[in-house]
């Protein structure tokens, strides 16, 4: 169950996303091969308390960070995805057969772009889709108000060939969509 973040959550979910997804460096952390790192090591670096923490994982709109105990009996944490490719991460999950029809959100003026070049993930390491209209249209609007959803013909992609993941949080991940396999939704 997720509930509205305060705002010294929402800077904290912020920090704690640039630091496991992106810039790892910037609190002084190195993330494991998956993506992991200690979980006291986090707290000492970003100099929060176990109760921030244990709000902002449990709340965050998108359930975007998640703790596990390694075999080592050691408390991480990690993002579930969304890592720059900088980074360098394996997540380590296994190809998932996706769904018919996947959805992308993205600002109206990208849609001739991707319609031309198809998604690519850029500065990270996969697209990420969406399994409902919904979600990519509140995707789409974290970075503008005219939001396009694109439907990606993912059954199709995955009889081709192409490998989907599924994250812990139920983001759909693929290195690149063709265009071939975008249409853009009429609403």
């Amino acid at each position: 169950m997720t509930t509205e973040l305060s705002r010294e959550q929402v800077r904290l979910s912020k920090r704690l996303s640039l630091v496991l997804r992106h810039r790892p460096e910037t609190a002084g952390l190195t993330l494991d091969p998956q993506g992991w790192v200690p979980v006291a090591d986090l707290l000492t670096a970003l100099r929060i308390d176990r109760a921030e923490l244990d709000a902002v994982v449990a709340h965050n709109d998108k359930s975007r960070f998640v703790t596990a105990t390694g075999p080592d009996g050691v408390e991480r944490i990690r993002a579930h995805q969304g890592h720059s490719r900088r980074v360098n991460v394996d997540l380590g999950l296994p190809p998932a057969r996706p769904p018919a029809i996947l959805f992308h959100g993205t600002p109206r003026p990208n849609v001739a772009s991707i319609m031309r070049e198809g998604l690519l993930p850029r500065s990270r390491q996969h697209v990420h889709l969406s399994p409902d209209v919904a979600t990519a249209l509140v995707v789409g609007r974290r970075r503008a108000r005219d939001v396009a959803v694109l439907e990606v013909r993912a059954g199709a992609m995955a009889e081709a060939g192409h490998v989907f993941h599924r994250s812990g949080n139920g983001v759909w991940l693929i290195a690149a969509v063709p265009a071939a396999f975008l249409r853009e939704r009429s609403e």
